[in-house]
């Protein structure tokens, strides 16, 4: 059986499971059901039990995709494949996830295939990161090419792996100028062409706009990783008030981005600060009513996310546990979620 057989099949059972919803369910809805439940990794799809022969007609269409995307989750605690199952299920099943955002490092050889095996026994979309770090060294070179050589040897990462990030922040932190950043972001390209995997920087606004406002890397990316983190603003006062802070930089972006999507990937409020989380307005709180009030923010705003850009933009939350970055997980240490988070993937 073909991918596109199997896609066949899978709307059809979508539409024959649709007689089991309630009578006031309209066809449109299950009509709805079936062609989003009908490319990864929408909402219902599953992975088949083969590897395709081919990607063509497996992703969904980016321009389809807006608000909850998915979690930012770090992996510098190398997690085990066991964790990366179990937390990822997680994601997947309790949240609707679509996606997970990798963030920092692990540089023990063969972690990004248990990420991949994660992934696809999830049914969930990697953006895969090449990581900097903080240290001003030259280990993203060698990470790369581990990376590289992991999607090429891995049947299954063109099928998880929807794109890989150069960051965190490659420009704020002036690990690389705007050419040099460029020139590496078109050579990704050109090397993960054949296997349809997409280029992106991790990159705040402030980034591009310190850096004389970057286009050529713009306009070299496939589409863009956006970090929104309001709490650092010197306009910043409640999470609740934050909003004009975020559409300034969507603003911003959106009138140089040409069109291409756009996803909020590191975007959060931190329950608590210590040094390097510090606010630069004395008006921002870091505590959880404000990160709660944050992700109430984003749900309100629903309907901004469907119109803004072409094709709407996608947020993902930073991140999935305090364990990963202290203050903006939606786990706290006690393994508990600090409040409700219910989010929508489409309105």
């Amino acid at each position: 059986m073909n991918l596109v057989q199997v896609l066949s099949l899978a709307g059809s059972l979508a539409v024959v499971a649709s007689s089991s919803l309630p009578s006031n369910t309209s066809v449109v809805d299950t009509h709805l059901l079936a062609r989003k439940s009908s490319c990864f990794p929408a909402v219902g799809f599953r992975t088949p039990s083969y590897v395709p022969d081919s990607t063509q007609g497996w992703w969904c269409d980016p321009y389809t995709e807006y608000a909850f995307m998915g979690f930012s989750y770090a992996v510098d605690a190398c997690q085990s494949l066991p964790q990366l199952r179990r937390e990822f299920k997680d994601i997947r099943e309790t949240y609707n996830g679509r996606y997970v955002r990798i963030y920092s490092v692990c540089d023990k050889k063969g972690f990004y295939d248990n990420v991949i095996t994660a992934a696809w026994e999830n049914s969930l979309g990697i953006h895969a990161l090449i990581w900097f770090g903080f240290d001003g060294d030259y280990k993203w070179k060698s990470r790369k090419d581990s990376l590289f050589n992991t999607l090429y040897s891995n049947p299954k990462a063109k099928f998880v792996i929807r794109a890989v990030q150069f960051g965190s922040e490659p420009l704020f932190d002036w690990v690389l100028s705007p050419s040099e950043l460029t020139s590496q972001v078109k050579a990704a390209k050109s090397k993960l062409a054949s296997l349809g995997i997409k280029v992106t920087v991790s990159e705040m606004a402030y980034g591009f706009q310190a850096r004389g406002g970057a286009q050529s890397v713009l306009d070299a990316v496939d589409f863009l990783d956006i970090h929104m983190l309001p709490f650092f603003s010197h306009q910043a006062s409640t999470a609740q008030n934050s909003w004009p802070i975020l559409k300034k930089d969507q603003d911003w972006l959106t009138a140089r981005m040409g069109g291409k999507k756009m996803y909020w990937s590191q975007n959060g409020w931190p329950s608590t600060s210590y040094p390097g989380v510090e606010p630069n307005s004395p008006a921002a709180i870091a505590d959880v009513a404000n990160e709660k009030a944050y992700y109430q923010l984003l749900e309100s705003r629903c309907t901004d996310f469907k119109y803004l850009g072409k094709g709407g933009v996608g947020w993902f939350w930073h991140i999935y546990s305090d364990e990963q970055a202290p203050g903006y997980g939606l786990y706290g240490w006690d393994g508990k979620t600090k409040f409700k988070f219910q989010p929508r993937t489409s309105c």
